[in-house]
């Protein structure tokens, strides 16, 4: 596993949460995907979500967003009991970014138009509108395909572009659901600074998922495993592959991290 997390933020405990769900269960028809599961995301923490497929982790995130609404159970941001704001309340006044697996973006539009159809609706002043698209696309190294439609760049390309539209309002927490799926190496090790980044600069707190477990442990403080909907195991990355529930559960006996 390549060190792109040179360290890891240890003072989570001493902080308040910014997000929490509280015994949330969900059912789809008779089938049980959330059980009285109880997550929490601190201040500027990087979190890791693992878990075999159709476990519930995406759906976290739609429940976070305001999606879809839980059965039972508490969803609270910066203190605040958030069930039934609806989703552009819920983004707007608590500030989540989403940058879902597929898609995100406008298939026939440039880059920058891509850009400029988020920040018109969410930055008033034209003049920082300006200046945080031209900020962004440099940030991403976007310059060289500014003027190409999305169709037409690379899958590692289209993922920069829909962290940079999901940071365009300035998010406090930022839900990135699969980001390394289908990439090349040296393309997940790029996002993996990236998201190193937003943590260390930008103080941006951060849910990410994905089945690629190495390239998700590299760069997270803290992950959980989720198995039957609820969480099984929780720790940063070394105590949570030497934990046995979390063996039984995802990881097997064999699994190493380095």
């Amino acid at each position: 596993m390549s060190n792109i997390k040179k360290f890891r933020i240890k003072f989570f405990k001493d902080q308040k949460s910014i997000l929490q769900l509280e015994k949330v269960s969900l059912k789809f028809g008779r089938k049980s995907i959330l059980d009285n599961l109880s997550l929490k995301l601190n201040s500027g923490q990087i979190l890791g979500l693992l878990g075999p497929n159709g476990v519930g982790k995406t759906t976290l995130f739609n429940l976070i967003t305001g999606l879809i609404p839980p059965d039972f159970g508490s969803i609270i941001i910066s203190g605040e009991k958030v069930n039934k704001y609806p989703i552009y309340q819920r983004t707007l006044k608590y500030k989540i970014g989403f940058v879902p697996q597929h898609g995100g973006y406008f298939h026939d539009l440039t880059v920058y138009e891509n850009l400029k159809a988020i920040a018109e609706i969410t930055i008033s002043n034209v003049s920082y509108r300006n200046e945080k698209i031209n900020s962004l696309i440099s940030k991403f190294e976007l310059d060289p395909i500014r003027d190409i439609k999305a169709d037409f760049i690379s899958g590692g390309q289209k993922k920069k572009l829909v962290i940079a539209i999901a940071l365009i309002s300035d998010p406090k927490i930022l839900l990135l659901d699969e980001p390394f799926a289908a990439l090349d190496v040296m393309t997940i090790k790029t996002l993996q600074e990236i998201i190193v980044g937003l943590q260390s600069k930008n103080n941006i707190s951060v849910i990410l998922c994905d089945h690629q477990a190495r390239d998700l442990l590299a760069c997270v403080d803290t992950a959980a495993i989720i198995h039957n909907g609820k969480v099984v195991a929780q720790g940063t990355p070394n105590n949570l592959i030497q934990n046995d529930d979390a063996k039984s559960a995802y990881f097997g006996d064999s699994f190493k991290i380095s």
